[in-house]
Protein backbone atom coordinates (compact mmCIF):
# COMPACT_ATOMS: atom_id res chain seq x y z
CA UNK A 1 0.00 0.00 0.00
CA UNK A 2 1.56 3.27 -0.94
CA UNK A 3 1.88 6.30 1.09
CA UNK A 4 -0.88 8.13 -0.23
CA UNK A 5 -3.51 5.24 -0.50
CA UNK A 6 -2.52 4.10 3.06
CA UNK A 7 -3.28 7.80 4.34
CA UNK A 8 -6.85 7.82 2.35
CA UNK A 9 -7.49 4.36 4.56
CA UNK A 10 -7.09 6.38 7.46
CA UNK A 11 -9.09 9.48 6.62
CA UNK A 12 -12.23 7.43 4.45
CA UNK A 13 -14.43 6.90 7.69
CA UNK A 14 -13.57 9.89 9.51
CA UNK A 15 -14.11 12.49 6.79
CA UNK A 16 -17.48 10.81 5.32
CA UNK A 17 -18.99 10.67 8.70
CA UNK A 18 -17.73 13.73 9.60
CA UNK A 19 -19.38 15.28 5.98
CA UNK A 20 -22.60 13.48 6.39
CA UNK A 21 -22.83 14.37 10.08
CA UNK A 22 -22.36 18.68 9.73
CA UNK A 23 -24.62 17.98 6.30
CA UNK A 24 -27.46 16.98 8.23
CA UNK A 25 -27.55 19.23 10.58
CA UNK A 26 -26.86 22.08 8.06
CA UNK A 27 -29.70 21.08 6.30
CA UNK A 28 -31.72 21.89 9.64
CA UNK A 29 -30.52 25.07 10.45
CA UNK A 30 -31.96 25.60 6.27
CA UNK A 31 -35.33 25.05 8.20
CA UNK A 32 -35.08 21.29 5.82
CA UNK A 33 -37.98 18.97 7.11
CA UNK A 34 -36.36 16.80 9.48
CA UNK A 35 -37.06 13.34 7.23
CA UNK A 36 -35.33 14.98 4.34
CA UNK A 37 -32.84 16.45 6.61
CA UNK A 38 -31.67 13.03 7.30
CA UNK A 39 -32.37 11.22 4.35
CA UNK A 40 -31.17 13.26 2.02
CA UNK A 41 -27.18 12.96 3.78
CA UNK A 42 -27.88 9.33 4.39
CA UNK A 43 -28.06 8.91 0.32
CA UNK A 44 -25.85 10.84 -0.38
CA UNK A 45 -23.53 8.82 1.72
CA UNK A 46 -24.37 5.70 0.49
CA UNK A 47 -23.64 6.80 -2.76
CA UNK A 48 -20.27 8.48 -1.55
CA UNK A 49 -19.29 4.59 0.20
CA UNK A 50 -19.99 3.43 -3.19
CA UNK A 51 -17.67 5.24 -5.03
CA UNK A 52 -15.28 4.70 -2.34
CA UNK A 53 -15.88 0.71 -2.82
CA UNK A 54 -14.69 1.37 -6.64
CA UNK A 55 -11.73 2.91 -6.72
CA UNK A 56 -10.47 1.86 -3.26
CA UNK A 57 -11.70 -2.16 -2.59
CA UNK A 58 -10.54 -4.17 0.08
CA UNK A 59 -11.18 -7.42 -1.89
CA UNK A 60 -11.32 -7.05 -5.95
CA UNK A 61 -13.79 -10.32 -5.40
CA UNK A 62 -16.14 -9.21 -3.18
CA UNK A 63 -17.87 -6.74 -5.93
CA UNK A 64 -21.47 -7.06 -6.20
CA UNK A 65 -22.37 -8.39 -9.66
CA UNK A 66 -25.87 -7.50 -10.59
CA UNK A 67 -27.55 -10.41 -9.10
CA UNK A 68 -26.34 -9.29 -5.71
CA UNK A 69 -27.21 -5.57 -6.60
CA UNK A 70 -30.97 -6.88 -7.61
CA UNK A 71 -31.65 -9.22 -4.25
CA UNK A 72 -30.03 -6.70 -1.79
CA UNK A 73 -31.74 -3.27 -3.32
CA UNK A 74 -35.23 -5.43 -2.27
CA UNK A 75 -33.89 -6.35 0.86
CA UNK A 76 -32.82 -2.63 1.29
CA UNK A 77 -36.17 -1.18 0.36
CA UNK A 78 -39.04 -3.84 2.08
CA UNK A 79 -36.99 -4.65 4.83
CA UNK A 80 -34.98 -1.67 5.90
CA UNK A 81 -37.22 1.41 4.43
CA UNK A 82 -40.91 0.24 4.67
CA UNK A 83 -40.74 -2.18 6.99
CA UNK A 84 -39.35 0.10 10.31
CA UNK A 85 -42.52 2.37 8.72
CA UNK A 86 -44.99 0.09 9.40
CA UNK A 87 -44.14 -1.66 12.33
CA UNK A 88 -44.07 2.49 14.02
CA UNK A 89 -47.51 2.88 12.43
CA UNK A 90 -49.16 0.36 13.76
CA UNK A 91 -47.12 -0.87 17.14
CA UNK A 92 -45.75 2.48 18.53
CA UNK A 93 -48.86 4.14 17.90
CA UNK A 94 -50.87 2.00 19.33
CA UNK A 95 -48.48 1.09 21.88
CA UNK A 96 -48.43 4.70 22.76
CA UNK A 97 -52.37 5.11 22.50
CA UNK A 98 -52.65 2.43 25.17
CA UNK A 99 -50.21 3.87 27.36
CA UNK A 100 -51.80 6.91 27.15
CA UNK A 101 -55.67 5.29 27.91
CA UNK A 102 -54.28 4.14 31.16
CA UNK A 103 -52.44 7.10 31.87
CA UNK A 104 -48.95 5.79 31.83
CA UNK A 105 -46.98 8.69 30.45
CA UNK A 106 -43.27 7.43 30.00
CA UNK A 107 -41.59 10.63 29.16
CA UNK A 108 -40.08 12.12 32.34
CA UNK A 109 -37.54 9.01 31.94
CA UNK A 110 -35.90 10.84 29.61
CA UNK A 111 -33.51 13.78 29.86
CA UNK A 112 -35.02 15.52 27.07
CA UNK A 113 -33.46 18.61 28.67
CA UNK A 114 -30.13 17.47 27.59
CA UNK A 115 -28.40 18.79 24.34
CA UNK A 116 -29.65 16.42 20.89
CA UNK A 117 -25.99 15.52 20.69
CA UNK A 118 -25.68 14.25 24.14
CA UNK A 119 -29.62 12.28 23.88
CA UNK A 120 -28.47 10.72 20.55
CA UNK A 121 -25.07 9.52 22.34
CA UNK A 122 -27.12 8.42 25.37
CA UNK A 123 -29.72 6.67 22.91
CA UNK A 124 -26.75 5.13 21.24
CA UNK A 125 -25.31 3.86 24.32
CA UNK A 126 -29.02 2.14 25.34
CA UNK A 127 -29.41 0.78 22.24
CA UNK A 128 -26.78 -1.17 21.72
CA UNK A 129 -26.59 -2.57 25.06
CA UNK A 130 -29.86 -4.02 24.05
CA UNK A 131 -29.12 -5.04 20.44
CA UNK A 132 -26.03 -6.20 21.69
CA UNK A 133 -27.98 -9.33 23.42
CA UNK A 134 -30.08 -9.82 21.37
CA UNK A 135 -27.74 -10.71 18.53
CA UNK A 136 -25.39 -12.36 20.78
CA UNK A 137 -28.42 -14.48 21.49
CA UNK A 138 -29.63 -14.93 17.28
CA UNK A 139 -25.88 -16.56 17.05
CA UNK A 140 -26.35 -18.96 20.47
CA UNK A 141 -30.06 -20.03 20.77
CA UNK A 142 -31.07 -21.93 17.29
CA UNK A 143 -34.64 -20.79 17.13
CA UNK A 144 -33.23 -17.15 16.62
CA UNK A 145 -30.14 -17.80 14.14
CA UNK A 146 -32.40 -19.64 11.90
CA UNK A 147 -34.01 -16.09 11.32
CA UNK A 148 -30.32 -14.63 11.54
CA UNK A 149 -28.51 -16.46 9.02
CA UNK A 150 -30.20 -14.80 6.21
CA UNK A 151 -28.10 -11.99 7.16
CA UNK A 152 -24.90 -14.37 7.34
CA UNK A 153 -25.62 -15.76 4.05
CA UNK A 154 -23.66 -13.39 1.74
CA UNK A 155 -20.25 -14.71 0.70
CA UNK A 156 -18.65 -11.40 0.22
CA UNK A 157 -19.33 -8.41 2.14
CA UNK A 158 -20.60 -4.46 0.38
CA UNK A 159 -22.50 -1.74 1.73
CA UNK A 160 -25.52 -2.79 0.41
CA UNK A 161 -25.50 -6.06 1.91
CA UNK A 162 -26.05 -3.76 5.17
CA UNK A 163 -29.69 -4.30 4.55
CA UNK A 164 -30.05 -7.81 4.32
CA UNK A 165 -31.97 -9.32 7.17
CA UNK A 166 -35.09 -11.72 7.16
CA UNK A 167 -38.80 -9.22 8.34
CA UNK A 168 -39.03 -11.27 11.64
CA UNK A 169 -34.93 -10.73 12.66
CA UNK A 170 -35.59 -6.99 11.51
CA UNK A 171 -38.66 -6.83 14.01
CA UNK A 172 -37.52 -7.96 16.69
CA UNK A 173 -34.67 -5.25 16.45
CA UNK A 174 -36.85 -2.59 16.13
CA UNK A 175 -38.37 -3.66 19.23
CA UNK A 176 -34.96 -2.99 21.01
CA UNK A 177 -33.41 -0.18 19.20
CA UNK A 178 -36.22 1.67 17.92
CA UNK A 179 -39.75 1.10 20.19
CA UNK A 180 -38.31 1.56 23.42
CA UNK A 181 -37.18 5.54 22.33
CA UNK A 182 -39.92 6.19 20.57
CA UNK A 183 -42.47 5.48 23.67
CA UNK A 184 -39.91 7.51 25.70
CA UNK A 185 -40.94 10.35 23.94
CA UNK A 186 -37.02 11.01 22.45
CA UNK A 187 -37.43 14.26 20.17
CA UNK A 188 -37.54 13.70 15.92
CA UNK A 189 -34.57 15.64 16.10
CA UNK A 190 -32.73 12.89 18.46
CA UNK A 191 -34.15 10.05 16.52
CA UNK A 192 -32.54 11.79 12.93
CA UNK A 193 -29.24 12.45 14.58
CA UNK A 194 -29.21 8.87 15.37
CA UNK A 195 -30.35 7.45 12.26
CA UNK A 196 -27.83 9.32 10.52
CA UNK A 197 -25.05 7.73 12.37
CA UNK A 198 -26.53 4.46 12.48
CA UNK A 199 -26.79 4.37 8.50
CA UNK A 200 -23.52 5.17 7.63
CA UNK A 201 -21.58 3.67 10.19
CA UNK A 202 -23.49 0.57 9.00
CA UNK A 203 -23.09 1.05 5.00
CA UNK A 204 -19.05 1.25 6.46
CA UNK A 205 -19.61 -1.73 8.41
CA UNK A 206 -20.38 -3.76 5.83
CA UNK A 207 -18.14 -2.32 2.86
CA UNK A 208 -15.72 -3.68 0.74
CA UNK A 209 -13.16 -0.34 1.14
CA UNK A 210 -9.68 -0.52 2.45
CA UNK A 211 -9.92 1.39 4.93
CA UNK A 212 -8.07 1.82 8.23
CA UNK A 213 -9.96 2.93 11.68
CA UNK A 214 -7.13 2.34 13.75
CA UNK A 215 -7.77 3.40 17.88
CA UNK A 216 -11.69 4.05 16.59
CA UNK A 217 -11.59 -0.11 16.46
CA UNK A 218 -12.20 0.12 20.31
CA UNK A 219 -15.24 2.56 20.25
CA UNK A 220 -17.05 1.87 17.13
CA UNK A 221 -18.21 -1.63 15.57
CA UNK A 222 -16.57 -0.71 12.43
CA UNK A 223 -15.47 -3.11 9.03
CA UNK A 224 -12.29 -4.37 9.89
CA UNK A 225 -14.09 -6.23 12.97
CA UNK A 226 -17.18 -6.62 11.35
CA UNK A 227 -15.05 -8.58 8.55
CA UNK A 228 -14.57 -11.49 11.55
CA UNK A 229 -18.20 -11.69 12.74
CA UNK A 230 -19.06 -12.59 9.12
CA UNK A 231 -16.24 -15.11 8.63
CA UNK A 232 -17.30 -18.78 7.80
CA UNK A 233 -15.35 -20.18 10.77
CA UNK A 234 -17.72 -19.76 13.78
CA UNK A 235 -15.49 -19.32 16.29
CA UNK A 236 -14.18 -16.33 14.41
CA UNK A 237 -17.64 -15.28 13.75
CA UNK A 238 -19.12 -15.65 17.22
CA UNK A 239 -18.02 -12.31 18.25
CA UNK A 240 -18.04 -8.35 17.79
CA UNK A 241 -21.77 -8.44 18.49
CA UNK A 242 -21.82 -4.56 18.62
CA UNK A 243 -24.25 -2.98 15.90
CA UNK A 244 -22.57 0.59 16.13
CA UNK A 245 -20.34 0.17 19.04
CA UNK A 246 -17.57 -2.40 20.11
CA UNK A 247 -17.76 -1.37 23.49
CA UNK A 248 -20.22 -3.70 24.76
CA UNK A 249 -18.29 -6.63 23.25
CA UNK A 250 -15.09 -5.42 25.01
CA UNK A 251 -16.97 -5.04 28.31
CA UNK A 252 -17.88 -8.64 27.85
CA UNK A 253 -14.99 -10.31 26.11
CA UNK A 254 -16.60 -11.13 22.46
CA UNK A 255 -14.08 -8.28 20.84
CA UNK A 256 -12.27 -10.22 18.24
CA UNK A 257 -9.43 -8.46 16.11
CA UNK A 258 -6.11 -10.62 15.42
CA UNK A 259 -3.64 -8.79 13.84
CA UNK A 260 -1.95 -11.94 11.81
CA UNK A 261 -4.32 -12.89 9.56
CA UNK A 262 -6.84 -11.50 7.10
CA UNK A 263 -10.66 -13.00 6.83
CA UNK A 264 -10.22 -15.98 4.29
CA UNK A 265 -14.19 -17.42 3.55
CA UNK A 266 -17.45 -15.15 4.43
CA UNK A 267 -20.77 -16.68 5.08
CA UNK A 268 -22.48 -19.60 6.57
CA UNK A 269 -20.83 -23.31 6.30
CA UNK A 270 -23.69 -24.55 4.08
CA UNK A 271 -22.55 -23.00 0.72
CA UNK A 272 -25.34 -24.56 -0.92
CA UNK A 273 -27.79 -22.04 1.45
CA UNK A 274 -30.66 -20.15 -1.12
CA UNK A 275 -29.79 -16.52 -1.84
CA UNK A 276 -32.71 -15.23 -3.43
CA UNK A 277 -34.85 -12.48 -1.86
CA UNK A 278 -38.40 -14.71 -1.73
CA UNK A 279 -36.11 -17.89 -1.31
CA UNK A 280 -35.02 -16.59 1.70
CA UNK A 281 -38.09 -15.47 3.45
CA UNK A 282 -38.84 -19.71 3.64
CA UNK A 283 -35.63 -20.39 4.78
CA UNK A 284 -35.47 -19.93 8.58
CA UNK A 285 -38.68 -22.82 8.61
CA UNK A 286 -36.75 -25.47 6.45
CA UNK A 287 -34.36 -27.76 8.93
CA UNK A 288 -30.98 -28.41 8.26
CA UNK A 289 -30.59 -24.90 5.85
CA UNK A 290 -28.67 -22.54 8.90
CA UNK A 291 -25.66 -24.67 9.37
CA UNK A 292 -23.05 -22.24 10.35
Amino acid sequence: MSTKTSLIAWLIYPAVMILVIGLHFQLLNLAWAIHWAAYVPVMLGALTVNLLERKFPHQPQWQPDRYDWGNDLVFMLLVQVLLPRFLSFFIAVTLLAALQQYGMVLEGFWPHQWPIAVQALLMLLAADLLRYWLHRAAHEWPPLWRLHAVHHSPKKLYWLNVGRFHPLDKSLQYLLDALPFIVLGVSAEVLALYFVFYAINGFFQHCNIELRLGALNYLISGPELHRWHHSKIIAESNNNYGNNLIIWDIAFGTRFLPDDKQVEELGLINRSYPTSFWTQMKTPFIKGLDKG
